[in-house]
């Protein structure tokens, strides 16, 4: 145990250190006529900025942008502004400074945007693109949009690549089998296994433990009268410090988590590697925070920031096959969500509507990838509910991601799957109607893809309230009648309830504070509950059928919502029509309610001092599992929300929480890390702590 709290200590302390060179750049200037569409830009002379302006810009960069963006731009939790990934955003000669300064300007920091001077934003464009190797001139780089659009951005000579976070020696190495649909070496869980996961006590077979999503687990070795005696066994720190919300899978014994671009296979009672798959990005990355896997029929199944998908030998880690489903290059999207496999079906979607994607949920053969229907969450032109978006343009870039779980009625062949925000999220005036099917839950087939019903929660969307959440599948009494029931929530904070036979909609719930929720974003701005960050995320509620309760962490954090004067489309790049600046971090708060599954009533709540991310789970023995970004692993009575035992575990959660038996054992998995640099938490190495009883 002593070398365990070292390395505990270790992971508090945040030692882990990251290798960085950087990438040389340089710009020209673009004529603004040209005699042909071939014609190059003449080399710009040197020194189109001053090093007293670069120092000025560093000086706020180091103030207000290095928490997430990195003190070397290396993009700590956020997007890099130096190497290979700022190349390949911004590199490609298509993109000007002043396309660099609209969106420092108008979108940074992060819910501060446009706060502010002209100068001060232009003096950290200078300092990116002294970081970046362009040398200083005699004069200031002037906020003038004009001039700023003759400037390229584009890289020159030979350069390195950026290195963060380098995996270990030993990693296996990826291959590509693209396509060729290799057999795996073991089998397993079978179609038959994963239909009876809600059973299932000594695994947890899918993102929220099952199909139904209800993250219940039949287990009362820890209970309310041992619970604060939970230790940790081991701990496994993945080499990563960045935003961690991966949820851990365990099947016989063996867990597999993911970051941005490995997957780790562990024994789940000890924390020994069994393999380690690292593989390096082939095109832009998209939004690093990885999900998870799914795992069927000996093969573990993930999607990759880049827009790949990656089948993995559950025994070895040898690549199976790989497919690139998305082209990222071209603002197409690329994959942070954990997959769903039913019967042959891998069912995934692309993120990030805030980059103006067009999107789809799609199905693709286990054994090799292909394609085998899709849906656009974007109706094409003539399709059905394309008349809900106004004018046809609107749906080129209008958002409809699919990011969270989803849940699947096995018996019946469906699956329910969120549907996030319409873009641009603030200016809504080339999107009139509804904008089908964002901020809705989407009922298909799983088989053929086709719509069954649908359920629109938030209709035209000005907040960037996506709907996040489509569970748990449950049952329950109403009014004297045993309903199936389904729990539908997102970040608007509203939980709604539905009956999944008849399509009522029985009750909702407020689960944080809501405020002008019904006024439009406006040019001057309004103030709103929830913020562009409240409400409900990436962690679902959970279901007790013994308490009959459901229970839902929430964000409680506000804003004023600012819609632009005019829109404008940038290719990979955020795409909001408008700024948010939330309130200060330290009116933010989280909370975790209890709410009666058959009428809506609140029964208690939980109030964090900070947003609560964390995945909440709960068991037979009336304990609820979550976590908080101050790093309290948490354990509360299911009835009365009375904290019995608190543990830090030396980095924010906002991550999977996973309870399971081995050997009549009972074990409580928690992810501990890093969280994105807007959440204001204190950084942590990627960490997967178990728990057990002495």
């Amino acid at each position: 145990m002593k070398n365990f709290f070292s390395h505990l200590n270790q992971h508090r302390a945040l030692t882990i250190a990251l290798a960085l060179s950087i990438i040389t750049f340089g710009l020209s200037f673009a004529p603004t006529k040209t005699s042909s569409s071939t014609q190059k830009a003449t080399q710009q002379p040197s020194g189109i900025y001053t090093d007293a302006q670069a120092t000025r810009g560093q000086a706020l960069y180091d103030k207000r942008c290095a928490a997430c963006h990195g003190q070397r731009l290396e993009g700590a939790s956020s997007t890099p502004l130096a190497g290979d990934r700022f190349t390949a955003k911004w590199g490609g000669g298509d993109k000007t400074v002043d396309d660099l300064y609209y969106i420092t300007s108008t979108q940074m920091p992060f819910g501060a945007g446009g706060t502010l001077t002209r100068q001060q934003y232009i003096d950290i464009v200078a300092y990116i693109l002294k970081f970046n190797g362009y040398k200083p001139g005699e004069r200031d780089l002037a906020a003038n949009s004009a001039r700023l659009k003759q400037i390229k951005i584009e890289p020159q000579g030979s350069f390195k690549e950026v290195v963060i976070n380098t995996p270990p020696s030993g990693g296996a190495k990826t291959t590509t089998a693209a396509g060729a649909g290799l057999d795996p070496s073991t089998k397993g869980p079978s179609q038959e296994e994963l239909n009876a996961a809600q059973a299932n006590t000594a695994d947890w077979l899918i993102s929220n433990h099952d199909y139904s999503g209800q993250r219940y687990a039949d287990l009362k070795q820890v209970n309310q009268q041992n619970v604060a005696s939970l230790r940790p066994a081991c701990l496994y720190q993945a080499s990563d410090t960045r935003a961690f919300h991966n949820n851990p899978i365990v099947y016989r014994g063996v867990m597999y988590i993911t970051t941005a671009s490995s997957t780790i296979a562990l024994d789940a009672t000890n924390c020994r590697v069994r393999w380690r798959h690292d593989r390096r990005a082939k095109s832009i990355e998209v939004w690093l925070p990885n999900r998870g896997v799914a795992i069927k029929d000996g093969r573990v199944i993930r999607g990759t920031p880049d827009g790949h998908l990656l089948a993995l030998d559950m025994e070895t880690g040898k690549p199976l096959w790989e497919r690139k489903i998305v082209a990222s290059e071209k603002n197409e999207g690329g994959f942070n969500m954990a997959p769903t496999i039913f019967e042959n079906l891998v069912i995934i979607g692309p993120g990030v509507a805030e980059q103006g994607i067009k999107g789809w949920v799609g199905a693709f053969k286990l054994e090799n990838g292909e394609p085998v229907w899709k849906f656009n969450t974007i109706p094409d032109e003539g399709e059905p509910g394309s008349e809900t978006w106004g004018k046809p343009e609107g749906k080129l870039h209008g958002g409809g991601s699919v990011w969270s779980p989803l849940s699947v009625d096995p018996q019946a062949g469906l699956i329910y799957i969120p549907v996030a925000n319409p873009a641009p999220d603030f200016y809504d005036d080339i999107r009139s109607g509804a904008n089908l099917y964002t901020n809705s839950m989407i009922v298909l087939d799983a088989r053929t893809g086709k719509l069954k019903w649908y359920y629109q929660a938030v209709p035209h969307d000005t907040h960037d309230w996506d709907l996040s959440q489509v569970s748990p599948l449950f049952t329950a009494t109403v009014a004297g009648k045993n309903r199936k029931l389904v729990a539908v929530v997102g970040k608007d904070g509203l939980l709604h309830v539905l009956d999944r036979e008849t399509k009522e909609h029985l009750y909702e719930t407020p689960v944080t504070t809501r405020l002008n929720t019904d006024i439009p974003a406006t040019v001057e701005g309004v103030r709103a509950c929830p913020g562009v960050l409240g409400g409900v995320l990436w962690s679902g509620p959970a279901f007790n059928p013994r308490a009959n309760l459901l229970y839902a962490a929430a964000i409680d954090w506000c804003g004023v919502f600012k819609k632009a004067k005019e829109n404008r489309f940038i290719p990979g790049q955020i795409y909001m029509g408008g700024t948010y600046i939330e309130d200060p971090i330290e009116k933010s708060r989280g909370w975790l309610t209890a709410i009666d599954a058959s009428t809506g009533a609140v029964k208690w709540r939980y109030e964090s001092k900070k947003p609560m991310l964390a995945a909440v789970t709960t068991t037979s023995a009336d304990l609820v599992f979550t976590g908080e970004l101050t790093g309290d692993f948490i354990a509360l009575d299911a009835r009365t929300g009375k904290v019995l035992h608190r543990y830090n575990t030396g980095g924010p959660m906002n991550g999977g929480l996973v309870t399971y038996a081995i050997n009549g054992k009972q074990y409580v998995a928690v992810a501990s890390g890093s969280a994105s640099g807007f959440w204001q938490a204190p950084p942590g190495s990627s960490t997967v702590i178990i728990f057990s009883l002495p």
